[in-house]
C-alpha cells in the first residue's frame, strides 16, 4: 500500500470493512429489529461473500437473525421484495454493489411500499428516499483522486504514490422516510448522524 509499484495507485474506500458498523447503526436506529434480511448480488461473488462473512459474527453478537436474499437483475429485486413481504423481516440490509446503487430509486420505492427500514452503503440511496446509509464520503474520496491526478499530470509516478485510505465516513438518515415508517429516531442516533435529510 505505501509503494504499490508497477504503474498503479488508488484509493481504498473501505466498502466491506464498514459493513459491521452499518449493521450496528441499523440496529441502533431500529432497536426492536431482530430478523434482518440481507440482500446480496450473486453476480458479484467477492462482494456478496464478503458481506455475509463481515456481518455474520457481529449479527450474532447483538442477537440478530440473518436471512439471505439474492438478486442480480431488476426482476430478481422484485422477487426478493415479494419474499420480504411474505416473510416480514424487521429490516433490510442491502449489500454494497454497483448494480444495486443503479437501482436505488427502485429500492426506495419498494421499501416505502412495503414499509421496511433499510440500510445502504451510500448516501445516494438516502437521497432517493432510503432510510439510512453509512460509508465513505465519496465526494472527499473524489477530491483525493483529483489531487493525485494533478500530481501525476505534474510528473509524479503512480508507483511512488501510496494507495490512499478513505478518512471521512458519513452516517446519513432520511428523516421523512423514518417518519413514514413510524420510526422514532433515538436522540443518541441523531447526535451521531453526519446529516439528516428532511
Amino acid at each position: 500500500m505505501p509503494r504499490p509499484g508497477s504503474n498503479a495507485t488508488g484509493i481504498n474506500i473501505f466498502v466491506q470493512e464498514v459493513e459491521a458498523k452499518r449493521l450496528g447503526l441499523l440496529h441502533e436506529l431500529v432497536p426492536k429489529a431482530v430478523r434482518i434480511a440481507v440482500l446480496i448480488n450473486p453476480a458479484n461473488p467477492p462482494a456478496a461473500e464478503s458481506t455475509l462473512i463481515d456481518i455474520t459474527a457481529p449479527a450474532r453478537t447483538i442477537g440478530l437473525q440473518i436471512q439471505t436474499l439474492k438478486a442480480s437483475t431488476s426482476g430478481e429485486i422484485e422477487v426478493a421484495f415479494a419474499a420480504l413481504a411474505r416473510d416480514r423481516p424487521d429490516a433490510l440490509f442491502v449489500s454494497s454493489d454497483v448494480f444495486f446503487l443503479g437501482r436505488r430509486v427502485q429500492f426506495a420505492t419498494l421499501t416505502a411500499r412495503d414499509r421496511i427500514p433499510a440500510a445502504y452503503a451510500s448516501r445516494d440511496y438516502v437521497e432517493a428516499g432510503g432510510l439510512m446509509s453509512y460509508g465513505a464520503n465519496i465526494v472527499d474520496s473524489f477530491r483525493q483522486v483529483g489531487a493525485y491526478t494533478g500530481q501525476i499530470l505534474k510528473g509524479a509516478k503512480p508507483a511512488d504514490l501510496p494507495v490512499l485510505q478513505a478518512t471521512k465516513f458519513e452516517f446519513v438518515i432520511n428523516w421523512q422516510t423514518a417518519r413514514a415508517l413510524g420510526l422514532e429516531v433515538p436522540s443518541g442516533v441523531l447526535s451521531i448522524a453526519d446529516e439528516v435529510i428532511e
